[in-house]
């Protein structure tokens, strides 16, 4: 299984971003997916989490109400959306896949290589 990510940028506060990830090399539809963040000096930490056919999706409080995980099992995709960005948001953001859902990072065995974002007040 591969993951490439992609949609970092600098943006200023209030800004919105989409983050998108491309999936490949195995079948999508069996893997559940996940958003994580891990900013300067940080430990990496969920973001948010969507089931294989959708019907479980989680979010951290930081992001409930302004992040919107998707994903389109026709197109091997998995996206990020975010709105109202804060400057406490920079961080670099990585897609996931496993097998099995979960909010935990150490679950995930698949990584796509992070895409950088950075929100200026």
């Amino acid at each position: 299984v591969q993951l490439q990510a992609c949609g970092g940028g600098l943006v200023q506060a209030g800004d919105s971003l989409r983050l998108s990830c491309l999936f490949s090399g195995g079948i999508f539809s069996n893997y559940a997916m996940g958003w994580f963040r891990q900013a300067p000096g940080g430990e990496r930490e969920f973001v948010a989490a969507r089931s294989q056919k959708g019907t479980m999706t989680d979010y951290a409080d930081s992001v409930k109400g302004r992040f919107t995980i998707s994903r389109d099992n026709a197109k091997n995709m998995v996206y990020l959306q975010m709105n109202s960005l804060k400057p406490e948001d920079t961080a670099v953001y990585y897609c996931a896949a496993d097998l099995y859902y979960s909010q935990k990072p150490a679950q995930y065995d698949y990584w796509g290589q992070g895409t950088e974002v950075t929100v200026s007040s």
